[in-house]
């Protein structure tokens, strides 16, 4: 069976919003066969992403970039996994106070240098979120998770 591995920092009840509508997609009903992982980013590790076959990320936007936690997550995952991982799909969503770009733009770089591919626009949210951004989010989980529905 195919699993989807959501990583996640989840520090405040925006984010947490957030994280549970990704799960919430990535396990809906019409999603068959696919075993969900979570994981906060802190608690992590590469056997997690080894035995994942696709990746949902969630993180804020601290100072411009992803959380320290992602961050940390990234720095003990990178080598053990840069080999075994490529062409993994994932998405990602980003929650800030502003400015997300700087985090998008990390995860972009350190997801290039994994090999691993974008399986759905990411989701930004910035402020309290909206019901769209709810939604969005609800759907990153489920588009992610129904491209992993065939992966088994």
């Amino acid at each position: 069976m195919p699993t989807l591995l959501i990583v996640h920092h989840t520090p405040s009840p925006n984010c947490q919003a957030l994280f549970e509508a990704v799960v919430s997609g990535a396990t809906a009903p019409e999603i068959e066969g696919v075993r969900v992982v979570r994981r906060a980013a802190l608690a992590a590790t590469a056997p997690d992403v080894l035995a994942a076959d696709g990746y949902l990320l969630g993180t804020p936007a601290n100072l411009g970039y992803i959380s320290g936690a992602l961050k940390h997550f990234f720095d003990q995952v990178y080598y053990p996994c840069l080999d075994e991982t490529r062409g993994r799909p994932f998405g990602a969503y980003v929650h800030g106070g502003g400015d997300v770009t700087g985090a998008l733009r990390a995860i972009d770089t350190i997801t290039t240098g994994l090999g691993w591919r974008r399986a759905a626009d990411p989701v930004t949210v910035t402020g309290e979120p909206a019901k769209a951004d709810v939604e969005a989010c609800w759907e990153l989980g489920a588009t992610v998770a129904a491209g992993l529905m065939d992966a088994s």
